[in-house]
């Protein structure tokens, strides 16, 4: 019996530091960096890590002393290897499916605030009901966002898993939440976690305040809600209290998988019955550790208090 499965995508990134100024460029919407046509680019610094919501997050539940597994695909190249050679490293079980085609990749080009991120899908979006092998043995199960067709698999595999009595954390990225409540009401009405960020909530409630974001997402779900927003502070809806979590202000190194970092603390304090806000504590304390080094794995904790 495992703690937790996760399910979501696998990819391998390679974090590319060039070497020299950059030129910044500012509009009221966006920043833009820029480079001149034609240039050859020194490189400062090269990291090769694996990446995605479904291996951050298995090896996060991993560190802290959970029996963790994932779920996803990968395919039979060089890169799904290296996937798979991290997660036996981190005692990470791959029940997944190798598949025809090409493992995801990442190229990021980390900036000041923010990274440039140039990304391949390649199998993370194969995975089918049929891949799954029930009964789940877990007592949760952790989603995380994948995109298209695989949308389908994952509702089926909660609704499976709801019916075990398995308990749900689902983590959805951009892509879900542009598909509407309407799209998501099977799952949300059976999660007992639900974590977005605040561009995604405002994309899916049509909502500009985040009490406002909080309240209609409650009208489709009674899972605890929580969502997160780098600039100011983490809400959470639990009944109809509401907690908030100030974010500490650093100057992060690299923002890949700070997302994945925090829900994965969060989740672990609710899997341990620390309730609403020691659990936020624990999000926000993962978060800032992986921000501050490169790669969205290098710094996940081992202990969380």
């Amino acid at each position: 019996m495992y703690d937790i499965i996760t399910i979501g995508s696998a990819r391998v990134d390679v974090i590319v530091k060039t070497k020299g100024p950059i030129k910044k460029i500012e509009n009221k919407k966006h920043h833009d960096i820029a480079h001149h046509l034609g240039e050859k680019l020194l490189i400062e610094d090269l990291l090769f890590t694996t990446s995605g919501g479904g291996t951050n997050s298995a090896i996060a539940f991993s560190r802290l002393g959970l029996k963790t597994a994932f779920v996803g695909c990968i395919a039979n190249d060089m890169n799904g290897e290296f996937v798979a050679k991290e997660l036996k490293k981190e005692n990470v079980e791959f029940l997944g499916k190798v598949k025809q085609g090409q493992t995801g990749y990442s190229v990021i080009i980390p900036g000041r605030n923010e990274s440039t991120i140039l990304r391949y899908k390649g199998v993370n979006n194969s995975l089918l009901f049929q891949d799954i092998h029930f009964p789940l043995e877990t007592k949760w199960l952790y989603i995380s966002s994948l995109p298209e067709e695989s949308f389908e698999a994952i509702e089926k595999i909660a609704l499976e898993g709801k019916k075990q009595g398995i308990k749900i954390a689902l983590n959805i990225g951009e892509y879900l939440a542009k598909q509407g409540l309407n799209k998501l009401k099977r799952i949300l009405k059976i999660v007992d976690i639900f974590i977005l960020n605040k561009e995604e909530a405002a994309i899916l409630t049509d909502k500009a305040r985040l009490k406002q974001m909080l309240e209609t997402l409650a009208e489709h779900t009674n899972a605890v809600i929580v969502i997160t927003n780098e600039e100011d502070a983490i809400s959470a809806l639990s009944g109809k209290i509401i907690y908030t979590k100030h974010i500490a202000k650093i100057n992060p190194i690299d923002k890949t998988g700070a997302g994945d970092a925090f829900a994965s603390g969060f989740v672990y304090g609710m899997m341990a019955g620390k309730g609403v806000e020691t659990s936020l504590n624990f999000g926000h304390k993962q978060a800032l550790s992986v921000i501050s080094s490169l790669g969205a794995k290098s710094n996940l904790l081992r202990e969380l208090k």
